[in-house]
């Protein structure tokens, strides 16, 4: 693990143990706010991406920030995601935080040009720091890891049914419920990352491509071996944000194979 992998690790570390442990199920109801639709944010996502933010700074002066809740108070702030930029998700699985639920974590990805070229993932709960950096390989706990599917004669497909279309949903039990065993998200992209590649699912849909929410998450995947892209078979890009449409959506899977067939199904 570099200087600067251990660097992150610790921040990320210091910033769940000071904001985020001490105030899971303790939140009080004024601490919670909804941001839209299905969208809570609380103190807690506030506080940790201000830490964040300011020690990032620190660690790297002149390079621009992209937190979540940043973007939320000014849109403008995305227009840093084409040029170098560390970009922050201070608490992703707000939700399932906010309900008094695991999973939840940190995610933190350094891009540029519109590319990830570093990812840092840290799940608090089981102190698990999944980190990655483009052509180096992906690693768990400082442990270089190759991805490895669950093996099950119907790949587990983790797909959400919550921002999908009724017609979507049809499709979803059409195309997909005959050939794979299908299992609820679990609303948190720092945990449904490392699912795809240590064995618990072998394939998830995003419709839902935010760049705090995936940067990290599909570097660290394509890095271990296994593969996420846009729907259409494009790589991913942090600068793409207005592409949350269905064709332009996101697929990460536990191996080459199994996205290929899976998307082959999904636009047969």
């Amino acid at each position: 693990m570099s200087a600067l992998d251990g660097e992150i690790r610790d921040l990320m570390r210091f910033a769940a143990q000071r904001s985020m442990l001490p105030r899971f199920r303790q939140l009080a109801a004024h601490e919670i706010e909804m941001k839209g639709t299905d969208d809570p944010v609380t103190i807690v996502d506030r506080e940790v991406e201000a830490f964040l933010t300011e020690a990032l700074t620190k660690l790297a002066p002149g390079v621009a920030v992209v937190g979540e809740e940043a973007v939320h108070a000014d849109k403008s702030v995305l227009d840093h995601l084409s040029g170098q930029c560390w970009i922050i998700d201070p608490l992703d699985g707000t939700a399932n935080f906010a309900e008094g639920k695991e999973p939840f974590g940190i995610i933190i990805a350094l891009a540029d040009a519109g590319r990830a070229v570093a990812g840092w993932i840290y799940d608090p709960n089981k102190d698990r720091f999944c980190h990655a950096r483009a052509g180096e390989g992906a690693f768990v706990d400082g442990a270089r890891i190759t991805a490895r599917t669950t093996g099950q004669a119907c790949p587990v497909t983790a797909v959400s049914r919550i921002f999908l279309t009724p017609e979507q949903s049809a499709m979803v039990d059409a195309k997909l419920a005959p050939h794979y065993t299908l299992v609820d998200i679990p609303r948190c992209a720092a945990e449904q990352y490392p699912r795809l590649a240590l064995g618990e699912n072998d394939v998830s849909s995003f419709k839902r491509t935010l760049a705090w929410d995936h940067a990290a998450g599909i570097l660290w995947l394509n890095e271990a071996g296994g593969k996420a892209a846009r729907l259409d078979g494009s790589e991913y890009r942090v600068d793409e944000h207005g592409r949350d449409d269905t064709l332009k959506g996101l697929v990460g899977a536990s191996s080459p194979a199994i996205w290929d067939e899976f998307v082959a199904r999904v636009m047969g």
